[in-house]
């Protein structure tokens, strides 16, 4: 039997059902009307059910495509953040390492001056001895070529 034929019958069974006074509506026997639902069921083709376990299927599918696709913008999120948390990590540490760097650069200029103006007052106070002892060896030099010294240069000697 056919869905349509059967919806038919049900309409006839409406139409002659005894109707509430007052009211629109009718009093179905409760028996038939689940009679008739049995029948509308079993008279639907294999399509139909299949077509209704086919819908199920796509939502489900759907449902667990959506949790998949969800689950991959979170950890796509999750593996920004991270990116994004490593980048400013790297560009702390360059720039706290150029920071030192400019900062053992200046200590470094620092020492080198320091060291140079160590070398040059030794050199100046070697230079100055240098100075005395070549003054009292070109005295004793002339001393001893018979040359006379003066006074004075009896004194520095």
């Amino acid at each position: 039997m056919e869905p349509l034929d059967e919806i038919e019958k049900f309409e006839e069974l409406i139409s002659k059902s005894k109707r509430v006074p007052l009211t629109s509506n009718i009093i179905l026997n409760e028996g038939k009307v689940y009679e008739f639902l049995d029948r509308l069921r079993a008279s639907f083709p294999e399509e139909f059910k299949e077509a209704r376990w086919i819908v199920k299927e796509r939502d489900q599918v759907l449902h667990d495509a959506k949790a998949e696709s969800d689950r991959i913008i979170s950890d796509a999120q999750e593996e920004a953040n991270r990116l994004v948390s490593e980048t400013k990590i790297i560009k702390n540490a360059n720039r706290e390492s150029e920071r030192i760097i400019r900062e053992a650069e200046t200590k470094a200029r620092e020492l080198k001056l320091e060291a140079e103006d160590y070398i040059d007052s030794k050199l100046a106070g070697l230079e100055a001895t240098l100075q005395k002892l070549l003054t009292s060896i070109e005295k004793g030099r002339q001393k001893l070529s018979g040359k006379e010294i003066t006074l004075k240069e009896q004194e520095t000697f």
